[in-house]
C-alpha cells in the first residue's frame, strides 16, 4: 500500500491549519493591541461555553438514563431525531428557536396571556439556549453509549441481589458516568467555543461577543488584520488547550465484557420512576421538535414569496457543498490508507491519523483569516470566496469523515488484504476492485455529512463574500437582519430541504447495492 498519497493529504491539511495559523502569527500584534472589549469577548466565550457544556451534559444524564431503561414505540425515530440538530443548519435552528422563544414567539405569547413580559432571547441566555439545543442531543448520544456499554449481565446480577434504583446508580452507573462525562463535557465545550453563527444571530452586543465574532468584526468592519490575527491566535490556543485537556481527563475504561444480550432493566419498574423517565423523554422531544416544526410551518407560508436572489444563493450553496464533500473524501481516504500503512509503526500511524483532527483546534474563521492574509497580496480574496469556502468546509468535515472511514479501511485490509496481495492488486486497481465496493456505505455517509454541514455553514463566507456571491445561509441571515421574517422562514425551509436532500442522496447512494 503506497504511503505517498497520505503524505500529500497530510501536507495539505497541515498547510491549511498550522500553515494558516503561522500566517496569522506573523501578522499578529502584541497583546497590548487588544482592548477591554476584546478581553471581554475572551471571557464571554469561556463563560458561555462553560454554562452551555454544564447544562447540556447535566441534562443529558437523566435523559440518557430514561432512554436506556425504557422501551417504547417510536424510540428509534426519537434517537434518530437526536442527531438532527447536528445536520440542521445553525441559522435555521436559530430561526426555529426565535419562533418559540423570541419576543413574538410561542412562549412570549403565552406569557402575554398572563400579563408577563416577553422572553429576552438575545444575549447570554440566547447563546446558551441555542448551544443547549444543538449539544444536548450530542451529549445524550455520548452518555447513552456509556449505558449501552454496561453488560446486560451486570444488570441481571444487580436484580438478583435486590438492588434498588439508587443502588444501581451507585454501583454501575456512577463509575460509567465518571468515565464518559469528562470527555462529553470537553467535546461540547470545544463546539461552543468555536460557534460563530449562534453568536452572530443571538449575541453580538458589547456584553455578548465571542472571540469568533470579534474576529469577524475586526476583519469585516474595521479591516484590522493585526487584531483579527491576534484574536485568531487566542482562539486557536483556547481550542488546542481544550483538546489537550480532553486527552488528559480521559479516564481509561475498567474491564468487564458481556455476552451481548439485550439489556433488561428491573431497577426502573416502579411507577414514579416511569413517570420521571417519561417526563424527561417528553420534555426533550418537545424541546427539540417544536422549533424544527415551527421552521416547517412558517416556511410553508413564505417559501412562495422568496426574493429572486435566493435561487442563485441556493445554487451557489449546492456547488460549494459538492466541492466540500469531494475534498473531504479526497483527503480522508489517503489519510486513512496512510495510517493503516504505518500500522507497524504505531507512533507514526497515530500522527498520520492525528493530522486529520487538526481542524478541531482551528476554527473556520481562523483558517479563513489566515487564507485572507496569504491571498491578499496576490489576488483579491473576495473573487475566491466560493472556492475558499468549499476548501475550508471540506477540511472542517475531515475529522468526522476520518472517524468513520479509518476503521472501515483497516477492517477491509485485515479481511482481504492478504488475498489482494496474492492477486497482485496495487494502487488504483486495489482501490477500485477491493476498497470502493466495500466502503460505499461509510463513503456515502461521510460525503453526505460533509455536504450537509457545508450547506448550512455561515462562517468563512461571511468573511469573504460580497452581495453578488452570497450563499443561502448568508442570504437567510440578511433576511433576518432586515426583519423580513416570513421570507427568512421560507429560505430556512428551502435550506433544510436542500441540506437533508444532499445528505440523503449521498447516504442513499452509498447504501444502494452496497452488499452485492
Amino acid at each position: 500500500m503506497r504511503l505517498w498519497p497520505g503524505l500529500v493529504a497530510a501536507t495539505v491539511v497541515v498547510a491549511l491549519t498550522l500553515g494558516t495559523l503561522g500566517a496569522v502569527a506573523l501578522r499578529a500584534e502584541g497583546a497590548g493591541a487588544l482592548g477591554p472589549a476584546d478581553w471581554a469577548a475572551v471571557r464571554f466565550t469561556l463563560w458561555q461555553a462553560l454554562l452551555s457544556a454544564l447544562i447540556s451534559v447535566g441534562l443529558s444524564v437523566p435523559l440518557a438514563r430514561a432512554l436506556a431503561r425504557r422501551r417504547f414505540r417510536g424510540q428509534g425515530l426519537l434517537l434518530t431525531l437526536l442527531g438532527a440538530p447536528f445536520i440542521l443548519p445553525v441559522i435555521v435552528a436559530v430561526l426555529g428557536l426565535l419562533a418559540v422563544f423570541g419576543r413574538n414567539g410561542l412562549i412570549s405569547v403565552l406569557f402575554g396571556w398572563f400579563g408577563l413580559p416577553p422572553v429576552q432571547i438575545y444575549g447570554l441566555q440566547g447563546v446558551v439556549l441555542a448551544h443547549v439545543f444543538f449539544n444536548l442531543p450530542l451529549a445524550t448520544r455520548l452518555v447513552l453509549q456509556g449505558w449501552s456499554d454496561i453488560p446486560a449481565e451486570r444488570f441481571r446480577l444487580a436484580a438478583t441481589l435486590g438492588f434498588r434504583a439508587r443502588d444501581v446508580g451507585r454501583v454501575l452507573e456512577y463509575p460509567m458516568l465518571r468515565q464518559v462525562l469528562p470527555g462529553a463535557f470537553m467535546v461540547v465545550f470545544v463546539l461552543c467555543t468555536t460557534s460563530f453563527a449562534v453568536a452572530l444571530a443571538l449575541g453580538g452586543g458589547p456584553r455578548a461577543t465571542t472571540v469568533e465574532l470579534a474576529i469577524y468584526q475586526a476583519f469585516r468592519f474595521d479591516f484590522d488584520l493585526g487584531k483579527a490575527a491576534l484574536l485568531a491566535l487566542i482562539q486557536f490556543s483556547i481550542c488546542a488547550a481544550l483538546a489537550v485537556a480532553t486527552l488528559w481527563v480521559n479516564i481509561p475504561r475498567s474491564g468487564g465484557a458481556g455476552l451481548d444480550r439485550v439489556v433488561e432493566r428491573w431497577d426502573g419498574r416502579k411507577t414514579h420512576l416511569k413517570w420521571i423517565d417519561g417526563a424527561w423523554i417528553t420534555g426533550a422531544a418537545v424541546f427539540l421538535l417544536v422549533p424544527m416544526g415551527m421552521v416547517v410551518l412558517r416556511g410553508l407560508g413564505g417559501v412562495f414569496d422568496l426574493p429572486p436572489e435566493i435561487a442563485g444563493a441556493a445554487l451557489r450553496s449546492c456547488i460549494v457543498a459538492l466541492g466540500s464533500a469531494g475534498l473531504t473524501i479526497a483527503l480522508t481516504l489517503p489519510l486513512a490508507f496512510g495510517a493503516y500503512a504505518l500500522r507497524q509503526r504505531p507512533v507514526a500511524g497515530r500522527v498520520m491519523e492525528g493530522v486529520g483532527y487538526l481542524a478541531i483546534a482551528a476554527s473556520p474563521l481562523v483558517i479563513g483569516t489566515g487564507l485572507f492574509i496569504v491571498l491578499f497580496p496576490v489576488v483579491n480574496p473576495v473573487a475566491l470566496a466560493l472556492p475558499v469556502t468549499a476548501l475550508v468546509n471540506g477540511v472542517m468535515a475531515l475529522p468526522f469523515a476520518l472517524r468513520v472511514l479509518a476503521p472501515a479501511v483497516a477492517r477491509v485490509e485485515e479481511q482481504f488484504g492478504d488475498l489482494a496481495d496474492s492477486m497482485g492488486l496495487r494502487g488504483w486497481q486495489r482501490l477500485r476492485q477491493l476498497h470502493l465496493p466495500r466502503l460505499r456505505r461509510p463513503l456515502g455517509f461521510s460525503a453526505g455529512l460533509a455536504a450537509a454541514l457545508s450547506m448550512g455553514d455561515l462562517g468563512v463566507i461571511a468573511l469573504f463574500s460580497d452581495p453578488e456571491q452570497a450563499t443561502l445561509p448568508l442570504q437567510l441571515y440578511r433576511l433576518m437582519a432586515a426583519y423580513r421574517m416570513d421570507q427568512a422562514a421560507g429560505a430556512a425551509l428551502l435550506l433544510v430541504v436542500l441540506s437533508l436532500a444532499m445528505f440523503w442522496a449521498f447516504d442513499r447512494g452509498g447504501r444502494i447495492d452496497a452488499d452485492t
